[in-house]
């Protein structure tokens, strides 16, 4: 399996977020986490980054500890939460502000990730201009900006109008035929049926036995 869990448990104060949650994802597959707002999905997928450390068990990615042989998973793309972007400058821009680090990413290949997700008409607005599902979008161009193998999405769909909905459907599919490994987390289990290889759901902190989608 491509990422493995084993008795996660985390938990604030009196609050457990994350109850024994063991589960394995198998490698190019959409694997999609169903549940209302509050349940555990994002602490989940925090876990499964290294942006949150279980208080006991083991996250395996990739064959390596997460929090012991690497802090985070290697070639990994991340949406989680709402993406903070530079409001006061264009889109382009603020990718090539993140990818000012990398080399290999040139501004045209960022205008034609920007092209992919949607986004090819607001080169040049700025952020702070953009709508929420615009701000989706430009999130998901910053996720695939390095090609990773690993995609964590966290409510991808979240203010999509239909017509950006069925967009971004047809290229998590595309991103699938590719080979990539794609963890889907939605409230509305519509989203997840219909692309998802597996479905679980979680309800307060615990996560279900998968269902084949």
């Amino acid at each position: 399996m491509y990422i493995e869990l084993s008795h996660i448990n985390k938990t604030y104060g009196r609050h457990q977020v994350l109850k024994d949650v063991s589960v394995s994802f198998a490698r190019g597959q959409i694997h999609g986490i169903i549940g209302r707002n509050g349940s555990g999905k994002t602490q989940l997928f925090k876990t499964i980054c290294g942006y949150v450390r279980p208080d006991s068990g083991l996250v395996m990615v990739n064959g390596r500890r997460i929090g012991k042989d690497a802090g985070y998973p290697d070639d990994m793309g991340l949406l989680i939460e709402n993406p903070g972007f530079l409001g006061n400058y264009d889109g382009l821009f603020n990718l090539q502000m993140l990818a000012a680090m990398n080399t290999r990413l040139k501004k045209a290949d960022l205008a034609q990730l920007m092209q992919r997700v949607g986004l090819g008409d607001a080169l040049r607005v700025k952020v702070h201009q953009y709508s929420l599902g615009m701000k989706q979008r430009l999130g998901l161009a910053q996720a695939l900006m390095n090609n990773p193998s690993l995609l964590i999405l966290d409510e991808p769909f979240n203010g999509l109008d239909k017509s950006g909905v069925a967009d971004l459907r047809g290229m998590l599919l595309s991103l699938k035929a590719e080979g990539k490994t794609i963890l889907l987390a939605s409230h509305n289990p519509y989203d997840i049926e219909i692309l998802c290889d597996t479905i679980h759901e979680m309800d307060a902190g615990v996560l279900s036995s998968p269902q084949p989608g």
